[in-house]
């Protein structure tokens, strides 16, 4: 598929198969465990990874990969992996990066359960995590890079806050510095946002969000920007220069700038296994081919939201990319299409107030996910946060009234209206507190 092409056409036919046998339109569901070798020295091909044909679906199944081709497509990337969940993508993309003993640099304002991954199980399997403020300057980040330095990582809009990471900056540090940055782009989705295009050499999705856009599955992708100079980093990632057992050569050779996506996909997918069922890709692939419709209006809902709920005397302040944060020059650089659709409200009664809201809302949906069509909301502190200390939380600017609500794309007065009701009904004695 080449770029030439729009967006909203590639949404709908980059990577596609048209199945020969039956001559569907659609990309079927391919639901095999494995593949049927032609002969005995082709299995030997196949599993000496001398052949470009598949072996076994826990790393390469034709639904799967179609899914992910068309989301490198959209990124500007050149492959594309994907697995069971997003946290499954950052788990795997770092693995293929770093072993015990590596360090990883990050800002400090990421997916409290992106945090938590990287201060419990990946920190035990000895990876070492430096967060920095996500508006460091350049020469801060490049002093902080180590020789066992192996990614920088970011997300481009930060959930649930809205800061927006200087991916250009980023960029700059990653080029100066020989170590890729990665990024999460699930909250802007490549519509919004195409890290690539900053300098971003792998970028990661939690597909369940608004590339799937339903509610309906969970999986991740890891997109390889094909943009990072490999040869010129081997001293740092020495498992993309051996050469392969069976005489193959390394990726790097074969591969070059895609050198990373051939590696997850032969190597660490298939070592660790979390594969996505062919049947979640199928239902992602029908996602993404409407997501620049449901971007536009999820934006545009999120931006009236976010309008109509300053004014309303229980909110003591929103958070919206761009809108009172001292980002407005950035997001309008970078996010040009629109700031995304969560808007993070914080109530000037404190607990007490997030607790009568969240009770009283009748068309909004409280629960724990963000990127459905339908508008949900939740209370961070005593949930997705509720693991971290008082000062931790204060730290992260996670106040006791802030209420994380998922803008979706019913009608924006419908959404308007039920959130006013139930900040109407929060009770007069949660309002005393409010702060200008």
């Amino acid at each position: 598929m080449t770029g030439a092409l729009g967006f909203e056409t590639r949404q709908v036919h980059a990577g596609a198969i048209i199945d020969g046998e039956a001559g569907a339109r659609i990309t079927p569901i391919y639901q095999s465990a494995g593949y049927v070798f032609d002969s005995f020295d082709d299995g030997v091909e196949r599993f000496a990874g001398r052949s470009a044909r598949r072996a076994y679906s826990r790393n390469d199944n034709p639904t799967n990969v179609v899914a992910a081709r068309r989301i490198a497509d959209l990124e500007g990337g050149v492959d594309g992996v994907l697995v069971a969940s997003g946290q499954a993508a950052i788990a795997m993309a770092l693995g293929a990066l770093a072993e015990a003993g590596d360090h990883i640099l990050t800002t400090d304002r990421l997916y409290e359960g992106t945090r938590e991954m990287f201060r419990g199980a990946l920190r035990r399997q000895g990876l070492a995590f430096e967060a920095l403020p996500i508006d460091a300057d350049e020469e801060t980040w490049v002093a902080a890079v180590r020789p066992e330095t192996r990614a920088i990582y970011a997300e481009s809009i930060a959930n649930p806050l809205g800061e927006v990471a200087d991916l250009a900056l980023l960029g700059r540090v990653s080029a100066r510095t020989g170590v890729p940055l990665v990024v999460d782009n699930t909250v802007a989705t490549p519509y919004l946002c195409r890290p690539v295009e900053h300098g971003a050499a792998v970028v990661i999705h939690s597909t369940s969000k608004w590339l799937g856009g339903h509610g309906s599955v969970i999986g991740g992708a890891i997109i390889d920007g094909g943009s990072f100079d490999w040869a010129a980093a081997a001293e740092r990632f020495p498992q993309l220069h051996e050469p392969r057992p069976h005489g193959a050569p390394s990726f790097a050779e074969r591969f070059g700038d895609a050198a990373l996506g051939a590696y997850l996909r032969s190597v660490v997918v298939l070592e660790h296994g979390p594969t996505m069922p062919p049947s979640s890709a199928f239902l992602l692939l029908h996602g993404i081919e409407t997501l620049s419709l449901r971007m536009q209006r999820h934006v545009a809902n999120a931006v009236a939201v976010a309008e109509a709920l300053r004014a309303h005397p229980a909110v003591a302040r929103v958070h919206y990319p761009g809108a009172d944060d001292g980002q407005a020059d950035l997001v309008a650089r970078l996010l040009p299409d629109g700031a995304g659709s969560i808007v993070s409200i914080k109530l000037a009664g404190g607990r007490d107030a997030a607790r009568a809201f969240l009770d009283g809302l009748r068309l909004v949906t409280q629960m724990t996910h963000i990127g459905d069509v339908r508008t949900l909301a939740i209370h961070t502190g005593s949930t997705i946060h509720g693991k971290l200390t008082d000062t931790e939380r204060e730290r992260l600017g996670i106040t006791e009234g802030l209420v994380r609500v998922s803008v979706g794309i019913e009608l924006a007065d419908d959404i308007i209206a039920d959130l006013r009701q139930a900040l109407d009904a929060v009770p007069a004695r949660e309002l005393e507190a409010v702060v200008s």
